[in-house]
């Protein structure tokens, strides 16, 4: 769910003054864990579980009403034209892929919001990764899964530190979700839309 496509990696240039012997200190930042630990980041789940389980909801009912629609057109066949039997299936038939097709475009804007909500989560975690950064004077740090980090010492990690400091400095943004936070708290992992049944009976 939270993948970042380029390594967060802070080059910081050693003033030429420096001797060339300087030490190399190294971190790294947990950016996964950290997504889901600032405020901001478990308020941003929470909007979007919210935006799931409703699409979830009217998918769920517009499937319902296509079932019933379908077990009446099943009744009422025998009484019916051939032609008028064909037309009423072949309407059925586009209404049922119309639903696949909202389903799909569902799936696909959940996809996009994610992304927009990351991506403005990530653009504000960049500038403060740096100053921690600088504070410590490290040369590089690292994204724990995106570098393809093996091993590190415990000590080297960032990522307690970078949710502190986010989660000081984005208080009154992070304030305006408590109450969308809180409804969907008990909810640790997005349930998964299911597609609309597709009726493989042929009349």
């Amino acid at each position: 769910m939270l993948g970042r496509t380029a390594v967060v990696a802070f080059a910081l240039l050693l003033p030429l003054s420096l001797p060339a012997r300087a030490e190399l200190k190294l971190g790294y930042v947990d950016l996964q864990r950290a997504i889901m630990e600032v405020e901001e980041g478990r308020a941003a789940k929470a909007r979007l579980q919210t935006l799931l389980e409703q699409k979830q909801k009217d998918i769920d009912k517009e499937q319902e009403v296509l079932r019933k629609e379908k077990e009446l057109l099943d009744k009422q066949a025998s009484a019916m034209s051939e032609e008028t039997r064909v037309q009423k299936q072949t309407d059925l038939q586009k209404k049922l892929f119309d639903l696949a097709q909202k389903w799909e475009k569902g799936k696909q804007e959940m996809n996009e919001k994610q992304r927009t909500e990351l991506q403005g989560i990530f653009a504000k975690m960049d500038p403060i990764i740096a100053q921690i950064a600088q504070r410590e004077g490290m040369t590089m740090v690292f994204e724990k899964t995106d570098s393809g980090l093996v091993f590190a010492p415990p000590h080297l990690d960032l990522t307690n530190e970078l949710v502190r400091l986010y989660n000081d400095q984005n208080k009154s943004t992070a304030k305006k979700d408590v109450k969308v936070e809180g409804k969907a708290a008990k909810a640790d992992t997005p349930k998964k839309v299911d597609p609309p049944k597709k009726d493989d009976k042929k009349k």
